[in-house]
């Protein structure tokens, strides 16, 4: 049986917003800006070959938790995490906004 999660505590650059990250081990994404990387295919393996990033692109609550959506920019796969108590909770709302709207821009151009 092999294990779907690795720890693995990294430091790194966030490429999006260039902020430096300091890794926990479950660091995952960029905590001031929400971009991630697709580095891994199973947590923490940093086995995937695509290198892309993973634009935030929607926020969800499940059993009273949030978790952010990623998109990879250059494959279209999609992952989903959970936010880390070091999270911009700005951000976050700034997302959940977006995500919210677009829908009414979408109606009031039809009108």
């Amino acid at each position: 049986m092999t294990r779907k999660f690795s720890r693995c505590r990294e430091d790194f650059v966030c490429e999006n917003c260039g902020e430096k990250v300091i890794g926990n081990g479950y660091t995952n994404h960029c905590p001031f800006c929400l971009y991630s990387k697709h580095v891994d295919v199973n947590p923490g393996d940093r086995q995937a070959t695509c290198k892309g990033l993973m634009e935030p692109i929607g926020v969800e609550l499940k059993s009273g938790k949030y978790i952010i959506r990623h998109r990879c920019r250059e494959c279209g796969l999609e992952k989903k995490n959970k936010i880390s108590k070091n999270d911009d909770f700005d951000v976050i709302l700034q997302l959940a906004t977006r995500i919210l709207t677009k829908p009414q821009e979408k109606n009031k151009r039809e009108e």
